[in-house]
Order: structure tokens, then C-alpha cells, then sequence
């Protein structure tokens, strides 16, 4: 980890269960790897240490009368999921997972099966531009500050004593290169030329962004390390993309990582030069860009091997003992990868029960449990969407009362209602 960073808690050790990679803070059931890679096999086990009520519920079913958000109030358990056991047979012991978010420390895999580090701030020396020298340390000094200061009216006037075209056509790309989010004019004052840099207009940026000048020879996507803390990756993105001034679907990424942790990942943006993105350190908290080179391709979604986990289990009650046994069960049994509480979600749809009906092939269940009314728990239109399903089991009449079509339930009732064009 590069010195510029945090220096996360040391991890200590402990033996509860499963395995997220992209779960939401404060989830019921978390992976305590520690210092393991993402790649083992192994064990689910209920999370009683985190203090999730909930009563259990046999076989996972509703009871009659009883609703899904009704259950939600006392806490969605393992029992409720069918999570029924353990891997192993010893005592255990219970701690806090993720009090703080430094608490939860998560490095990516590549796809080359290398941990990624944040180790490095420089510039790759075919990035820099020519054209750096022309500002002095005193003008880089004011247009730093112009960048950060939020009243936008302000500017900063810089004089072109040598007056020619070439000379001012340098300091425009030197200012709008090194600090994203400013714009030039060239103006005339009392018979001289000056060069005014000023704050852009952030929306009409990001409907046409700056063209900027990018050499043939060099890849088309700037690969760099994101390190952020307690921000999700996505909420990153939006933040960097502000700052550049071009739209979020231009970044693209290997995985997801949590808000409420420290995560290193690998992340690649088209046609933005490393020394703009450098320059960004000055500006952000709790984000840092690093360890910058230009590729011809962007990253995908899934190819990463994995991530490495370095966790934090606080208020430890267990002997030397049990914590021993429950080291060892971890290293020699593993866990099970990509299950645990987190998966199942806490919004109004009971998605185990929609898993079980899937599995059993009963589809009209499926229909139901997706599009059952949830008084309260969503906005109008939704309601009387549900409500109609519930009245006239009609997709054609439900689809109407559904003014944006493109979610889940509008895709669902569109399919049923092909089928049932095509079955009649």
C-alpha cells in the first residue's frame, strides 16, 4: 500500500462464515477472511454475534397472515433462509464485524491473479505534455485554488507577454489539461492579451466534452488504481467523472467493492490522460489514483480472479481455545464462496422463497411473489399495479397501470403478456 494511504488497522483473527464481495454495510452475515484470497471452498453459519433477531421460521415459509416486511421488523435470520448449520462442530466465538469501515480492508485480484496495490503516484513519462512549462509555479498556484474555490464567477487572468497565436494556444491546453474543470478565453485588456481561465458550466461539459488531442501511439484507455474509502464504486465514478467533466459509462471496472470498507481496484476510463487524473489527488478525500498506463482495451465486468480480504473482529468473547479451533477450521475447511445473509437481500421481496419456487419449477409462484401487493413499502404506481394483479391476475390491465415499463415488473408482465398472445 502506497505511504499516501491510510494505514488500515491490522487485521485480527476470527472464524464466522461466508463471503461477500459487494455487500451493503451493516449486512446480517460477512466472510472474516483473513489474509486469505477469494478462492476456497467452505461454510455458511448463523451470525448470532451480530445481534440480529428474528424468530425462527421453520422451513423458511410465511406463516398465514404474516407478511414479508412484517418478518423484516425482527430481522431476517439464517433459519429463514435455510442456512441450518455449521461446517464444523466446535464451540466458536462471537466478535463485531465492521464496527469502523477501516475495519474491512479489500484488494482485487486481476486477471493475471495479482493482488492490486496503490503503490505508485507517478506519471508515465509518454504522458506528459509538452506544453507543462509554460505556467509558472505562482499561475499553477492560483488556478489550483480557482478549481477548488465554489464560487464560480471568479477567474484568473494570465498575460501572454510573448504575443502570438502558437504561445497562446500552449497555455489554453496547459490550463484545461492540468486542472480539469476550468475553461479559457482569450481576452483583450487595455491593448493586451491575456489568457482567462474560469469555471466551466458543469451541465453543458457533460452533454459535449472537451475533444482532447490523444496520439495515435498511445492505448485509448487509461488503466489506474482507485483507492477509496467508505464510498461504494459507483459513488466514485460519479465523483471522478464530475471532476473530468465526461459521463460515468466511460469508466469501466473488473467488480463492484463496498461502501463501508477500504478497497484497492483496477479501474480504466477512455481517453483520459493520466496527469488529469493524477491531478485529482489534490482535490478529492477519501479517493486516491495511482499506479497510471494506457492499454488499447477496456476492463469487463467479472474479470477479475477475486479480491483479498483483510478483516477486523472487534470485542472478541471466546477463549484462546475457541478462537484456535475456529483459525484452524477456517484454514484447513474453508467456506463456502459467494454465500451468506447478504445475498438474500432486505427489500420487500422475499427472494429465498423466489429461489425456492424456481427451483421447483412452480412459475405461477414465482409471478405471484414478484408482483404481490407491499402496502407501504413502494410508490403508487407500483401499488395499483400490484393491486390489479391481485384483482384480475390480468397482465395486459396490471402493464397500465404501469407508467415506467422498463423495471422488473413491467419486463415480467410484458413477457406474460407475449406468452399469453402467443398461447391464445
Amino acid at each position: 500500500m502506497a505511504e499516501s494511504e491510510p494505514t488500515p488497522l491490522p487485521a485480527q483473527v476470527g472464524e464466522k462464515r461466508g463471503c461477500p464481495e459487494d455487500e451493503e454495510q451493516n449486512t446480517p452475515s460477512k466472510k472474516t477472511k483473513v489474509e486469505e484470497d477469494h478462492k476456497n471452498g467452505g461454510h455458511p453459519t448463523r451470525d448470532e454475534e451480530e445481534g440480529l433477531g428474528g424468530e425462527e421460521e421453520g422451513d423458511g415459509e410465511e406463516e398465514e397472515g404474516e407478511t414479508f416486511a412484517d418478518m423484516m421488523k425482527h430481522g431476517l435470520t439464517e433459519l429463514d433462509v435455510g442456512i441450518l448449520k455449521y461446517v464444523s462442530d466446535h464451540e466458536g466465538f462471537s466478535g463485531i464485524l465492521k464496527e469502523r469501515y477501516s475495519d474491512f480492508v479489500v484488494h482485487e485480484i486481476n486477471k493475471q491473479g495479482k493482488v492490486v496495490h496503490l503503490d505508485d503516484l507517478s506519471i508515465p513519462a509518454e504522458a506528459e505534455p509538452k506544453e507543462c512549462d509554460v505556467l509558472t509555479d505562482e499561475q499553477k498556484k492560483q488556478l489550483t485554488e480557482l478549481q477548488l474555490f465554489t464560487n464560480k464567477e471568479d477567474n484568473v487572468s494570465i498575460e501572454v507577454m510573448d504575443d502570438t497565436k502558437e504561445k497562446r494556444t500552449l497555455v489554453h491546453k496547459a490550463i484545461k489539461s492540468q486542472f480539469p474543470g476550468l475553461e479559457t478565453k482569450t481576452e483583450e485588456k487595455e491593448g493586451r492579451k491575456y489568457i482567462v481561465a474560469y469555471h466551466a458550466a458543469g451541465k453543458k461539459a457533460l452533454a459535449a466534452p472537451r475533444k482532447h488531442f490523444w496520439p495515435k501511439n498511445r492505448g485509448s484507455y487509461c488503466h489506474f488504481v482507485l483507492y477509496k474509502e467508505n464510498k461504494d464504486t459507483m459513488d466514485a465514478i460519479n465523483v471522478l467523472s464530475k471532476f473530468l467533466r465526461t459521463r460515468p459509462n466511460m469508466f469501466s471496472y473488473m467488480g463492484t467493492k463496498d461502501k463501508r470498507a477500504i478497497t484497492v481496484q483496477e479501474i480504466a476510463v477512455l481517453k483520459i490522460t493520466a496527469e488529469r487524473l493524477a491531478h485529482l489527488n489534490k482535490c478529492l478525500m477519501n479517493l486516491k489514483l495511482g499506479n497510471f498506463s494506457y492499454k488499447n482495451h477496456p476492463l469487463k465486468l467479472g474479470e477479475l480472479q477475486g479480491n483479498h480480504f483483510t478483516v477486523v473482529i472487534r470485542n472478541i468473547s471466546g477463549s484462546d481455545e475457541q478462537v484456535h479451533q475456529s483459525m484452524t477450521s477456517l484454514k484447513q475447511t474453508g467456506f463456502i464462496n459467494y454465500f451468506g445473509m447478504q445475498r438474500f437481500g432486505t427489500t420487500a421481496v422475499p427472494t429465498q422463497q423466489v429461489g425456492r419456487a424456481i427451483l421447483k419449477n412452480d412459475w405461477n409462484q414465482v409471478v405471484d411473489l414478484i408482483l404481490k401487493p407491499r402496502p407501504g413499502a413502494e410508490k403508487g404506481f407500483l401499488v395499483r399495479c400490484r393491486e390489479e394483479w391481485a384483482k384480475t391476475q390480468d397482465p395486459e390491465a396490471a402493464l397500465k397501470k404501469l407508467p415506467n415499463k422498463r423495471c422488473v415488473e413491467g419486463q415480467l408482465l410484458r413477457a406474460l403478456l407475449d406468452t399469453t398472445s402467443v398461447c391464445g
